[in-house]
């Protein structure tokens, strides 16, 4: 049975394991974000699947606040086959799909294509010179690998032909969590997780557990031509989907060491059709420029973090779903620190090569939610036009450096004078700081205001280190003067944020 690691373990635990310690296990670890909410989604398909799951919303919050054991999870996990559960099963490996068997010495690569921050676009060089690379990847680490694959693979080309199976293996989909933002309810234990991220289940029903491409009682996709996309059986169904078509080749076991996997195939995988109202329990509203709304999703150029608010409104103003749920719990006052935290992970990727994850970790408390709503959209507010006001400042020094500039000059002329890229990363930390305080019940108006201050100190540190680059003639001095100046009237002006000024903000 695969394995996974634990936080505060010093070796991996089976599954089976997993769920049988899930009360005594801080937190899975990881190697990235998405490998962490992968393995989340693996477990909450299992509980699912185990019928482990609250009926309504009422009995959701009593099974969370009441710690409800996980065990008939672990027990319905122990009843199953080990056929069904082994990665190398020659029949039906785990999450995988056999058919693809007769094209892997043709067609098979190293382990690295598996493998979602390694391999790019699929394709990587121009030759696959790495990509055929064979130092073996351990099985643990490619189990892993593959549940993350079946979730945020991106769009592509797979580089594997469709002559046996059909032309449109090759066409690699986008899976269900790739271009939107997962948010994951994280508890003081692996249970508290598991419990707080259950959900009660559309009629009822569980659904089937896609345990390998070839087991089960339905047909799955052909790969002759691009198929609809299915709706899903229920909840077990979803999060165990198999977003690739992926086959593992365990290379030769030397004796007392770990299996290792040496060559992979990656094709086309399965197409859910999702319904928003049961299938994006925890999707965040968002709206984009054109007015409609979507779930939140992960920016490039924009920390998650800066977006916090639009979970904490969502955890204020939902009705239905994982925040409408949310709201309501009751958590006992006696703890050290926020009763959960809302784990945000998102892929980000330009078109069809992965670039890197995006992460944020805010914390929680139902009975502080609206005060989290008001520091998170305030700090936000804070923030953002402190940075603005730099941009004008360089703006200002570069007009007068640079009064001639060629237009082809001018990007990289103005980002010489530019401090927020130095600003964007110093001031995450005042803001968790600004959370934290908050969800322990600080003062928010007060919070704001020393919040406020360290972001025009930070600001100004990293504006006069830009300027210092500055000659000091006449024209370097006037630059500098004019800048700082223009700085400082926007820390002042009627229109900032009443923070800025020493005050506090009336809505």
């Amino acid at each position: 049975m695969p394995t996974v690691s634990l936080g505060g373990e010093p070796r991996e635990l089976p599954l089976l394991e997993v769920l049988r310690r899930a009360e005594e296990l801080s937190f899975i670890s990881c190697a990235t974000p998405g490998e962490g909410v992968a393995l989340v989604e693996y477990l909450l398909a299992i509980c699912f699947a185990a019928e482990v799951s609250p009926s309504s919303s009422d009995e959701w919050r009593a099974w969370v606040t009441g710690k409800h054991p996980l065990g008939e999870a672990a027990e319905w996990l122990a009843r199953q086959s080990d056929d069904h559960w082994d990665l190398f099963q020659e029949k039906t490996p785990l999450a995988q799909n056999v058919l693809l068997a007769p094209l892997m010495e043709e067609y098979g690569t190293g382990p690295a294509q598996l493998v979602i921050e390694r391999s790019g676009d699929y394709s990587q060089f121009f030759d696959h010179h790495h990509l055929e690379h064979a130092e073996p990847l351990p099985a643990a680490d490619a189990f892993r690998a593959m549940l993350t694959q079946h979730v945020y693979g991106i769009a592509g080309r797979a580089r594997l032909s469709g002559k046996t199976l059909g032309p449109k293996l090759t066409n690699l989909g986008a899976g269900r969590l790739q271009g939107r933002v997962r948010v994951v309810v994280q508890g003081g234990t692996v249970a508290d997780t598991l419990r707080l991220n259950l959900y009660p289940a559309a009629k009822g029903e569980g659904g089937r557990f896609n345990q390998s491409w070839t087991t089960g009682d339905f047909t799955r996709r052909g790969f002759k031509e691009k198929p609809p996309g299915r709706s899903t059986s229920g909840p077990a169904d979803l999060h165990s989907y198999l977003g690739r078509s992926v086959l593992l080749r365990p290379a030769p076991v030397e004796p007392g060491k770990p299996v290792m996997v040496d060559r992979v195939l990656i094709g086309a995988g399965e197409l859910l059709e999702l319904d928003p109202a049961r299938d994006l329990e925890d999707a965040v509203p968002a709206k984009m420029t054109n007015g409609h709304v979507k779930p939140l999703w992960p920016s490039p150029t924009r920390a998650l973090w800066r977006d916090a608010h639009a979970l904490y409104s969502a955890a204020r103003d939902e009705r239905t779903g994982l925040f409408g749920r949310l709201r309501h719990l009751r958590f006992p006052e006696d703890g050290d620190g926020p009763p959960c935290v809302l784990w945000a992970v998102g892929l980000l990727a330009n078109k069809t090569l992965v670039t890197s994850w995006t992460e944020g970790a805010f914390p929680y408390a139902p009975s502080q939610g609206t005060a989290l709503c008001r520091a998170s959209r305030r700090g936000s507010d804070v923030a953002e036009y402190v940075a603005r006001s730099l941009e004008r400042a360089a703006y200002v020094a570069w007009k007068i450096v640079y009064p001639n500039p060629k237009p082809s000059d001018a990007p990289a002329q103005r980002a010489r004078f530019d401090a927020r890229r130095e600003f964007w990363p110093a001031a995450e930390e005042p803001f968790k700081v600004l959370l934290d305080e908050t969800v322990r019940g600080d003062h928010v108006p007060y919070l704001l205001i020393g919040y406020a201050d360290q972001l025009r100190a930070l600001a100004e540190d990293f504006l006069r280190n830009r300027l210092d680059s500055l000659p000091r003639d006449e024209r370097g001095l006037h630059a500098r003067a004019r800048a700082d100046q223009r700085f400082r009237d926007d820390m002042d002006h009627p229109e900032a944020p009443a923070e800025l000024r020493g005050e506090t903000h009336t809505e």
